[in-house]
This record gives C-alpha cells, structure tokens and sequence, in this order.
C-alpha cells in the first residue's frame, strides 16, 4: 500500500461529551423553534414521545396536532397548512415518513414546493431489534430523487438541534433524517448549521472518508486508526446530501486521489452515488463504499448490526487501505 506521505500530521481532537440519541437533538431543536417561530406547528402519528416531540406538545398544545396512525393524512394536512404561512414539522419512524407515504410527498409536497419539514426518526439498521420491516436503507434516495428536496442526514445530537432549527429559516421542503440509538456526541454544542455545506473534521493527503450520519464518528476512529499505520486521512461530514457539496468533495479528492464514502443505507440511491456522480463527471478517481449490499435488515441490537452488515470503523479501515492501492 503506497501513500503519498511518510509522516503524517497531528490529527485533530475530538471528544465524545456523552453518548445521547440524536432523536433527542430534533426534540430540543424543536422544543426551542416553538419559543422563537409561532408560526412553527408540529405534527406527529401516534409517535411523540419516540420523536421527542412531548415538549413542543406541553409548551404550545394548539400548535401540535395528533393524527394517529395516518401517515398520508398528517403529510397532506402539513402541505395544506402551508398556504396559510405555517411551517409544519412532520414526525413518524423513517419507514413511515418516506416510504408510506411517498405519494403523497410527491404529489402534495415536492410537486407545488411546500414548505414542510419531514423529519424521521429511526431511520437505517440502528433502529435495531423492530427489523427489517421498520428499518428503512432506501430513504435517502426515494428523497433525493424528488425535485426540489433538501436531505439532511444529521451525526450527533448537536448537530441534530442545529440542524431542526437552521431547517426552519430554509424556504422549501426538507427531509430530515435522524437515529434512535445514542451514539457519540462530539461536534460544537453552538455551532451555525450550514445546509449544503459540508464540514471537513481532519485534513489527509493519502484518502478521503466522506460519511455521514451515524457513520461520521467511526469515520474519526478510522482515521485516527490508519494514522497509527502511517496513513493520512482526510475526514469530511457531509450533513446535507441533497444539495450536495461538490466543492468539498472535489477540493479533497484533488490531493488524495481516492475516496471511501460511507453511510447507514444501501449502496443503491445513497451518499456514495452522490459522490461517484461528481466524481465521474468532474475528476474520476477511485472509490470504495460502506453501506448495506442491497439487502434488507433483520433483527439485532444496533452495535451487533452495524458489526454485521460492515459499519464501523474497521470497515471503513479495510475500505481505505483498498482504495488507497487503486490509485
């Protein structure tokens, strides 16, 4: 394996505060919009205290709505409420958001541009022992393939906080995606949410790991791993995969002249096809993937799933050593 430096860099630090469940970052996100934006009103089917949602419901009861069970009713009731100036926050498991629903965010939300928030809990194989028929790998591109959509795929509780309320001032609708598991939470507790801007967490000069989500700390651990071996990766948290920050990317790449992309989703319609699109039609250069291989999910504990399906940060290690004799 060649790399294109001898010594590599001191890496920076970045400490877990604590293991907290990003689901619990758009619940204070929100929680703090319904004190600053009146004309921010939630609705949830039959999932509030899963989504976190049971503050925004005891501060502002007449701007939370309770629809029960029906997904296509609560995202048709969210785009009429539009046209009146409100800006409704949708929240129901990602299945249900997307995948349940997906006729009606079509036809309702993405074709007339609606300004509503579809935000999704639970999303990928971390949702853990419900299975597959709750694990949802295919939402972030049935998302992203709708015109107008901005897809969001947020690492740690900050970031998730950040995220909600930086969704609110963004004219148009958005997917918001977030995780029930507590995973490490690491990025600045006051930092400014940037849609489409990705944020670059190492510098490297022998590969690229573009991650997101849940993904983004193994990504850290990764890096920090190769660093051990003599490897210099750099490290970018792509947040908003729709719109896509190539300039990032391409930024990156330009040095290394390789790239890992990694995510809690399938390989088909994810991050990693976002990124080879770029790619292939600005600088190709090789690429590896983490993500699940076409596949459903099954029951499990988180950890025992992201282990099994090739999710952590050895995975991405064997995918960057790879890549890296590609060059």
């Amino acid at each position: 394996m060649e790399t294109t430096n001898s010594i590599t860099k001191p890496m920076k630090s970045y400490v877990n505060t604590g293991n907290k469940d990003t689901r619990s970052g758009f619940g204070a996100g929100l929680t703090e919009l319904g004190l600053k934006n009146e004309n921010v009103v939630a609705l949830c089917a039959d999932l509030t205290g899963s989504l976190k949602m049971d503050a925004f419901k005891a501060n502002h009861p007449e701007r939370f709505y309770q629809v029960g069970v029906a997904e296509a009713n609560m995202i048709g009731i969210a785009a009429g409420m539009t046209i009146g100036g409100k800006i409704p926050f949708t929240g129901t498991f990602a299945n249900f958001s997307t995948g349940r629903v997906y006729d009606q965010i079509r036809q309702s939300i993405a074709y007339s541009h609606k300004n509503v928030k579809i935000c999704a809990s639970h999303a990928g194989i971390t949702l853990g022992e419900d299975g597959a028929t709750h694990q949802i790998l295919e939402d972030i591109g049935l998302m992203k393939m709708l015109p107008g959509m901005t897809v969001i795929n947020t690492c740690d509780y900050n970031q998730t906080k950040a995220a909600t309320i930086a969704i609110a001032e963004h004219k148009g609708p958005v997917y918001l995606r977030f995780g029930r598991p507590k995973v490490a939470n690491f990025t600045d507790e006051n930092q400014r949410f940037e849609i489409g801007k990705a944020v670059k967490l190492q510098d490297g000069n022998d590969v690229t790991i573009i991650a997101t989500g849940h993904l983004v700390w193994e990504a850290l651990e990764a890096a920090k791993a190769l660093n051990e071996t003599g490897v210099s990766a750099e490290v970018i948290n792509i947040h908003t995969i729709k719109p896509l920050d190539a300039e990032a990317i391409l930024q990156s790449v330009s040095k290394t002249r390789c790239v890992v992309t990694a995510e809690e989703h399938n390989y088909f319609g994810g991050l990693g096809e976002s990124v080879s699109r770029v790619l292939a039609m600005n600088d190709p250069c090789p690429q590896e993937f983490v993500a699940t291989n076409d596949t459903f999910g099954e029951s499990g504990t988180p950890a025992q799933l992201m282990e099994k399906y090739g999710l952590n940060s050895e995975a991405i290690v064997e995918k960057a050593k790879r890549v890296i004799n590609r060059k």
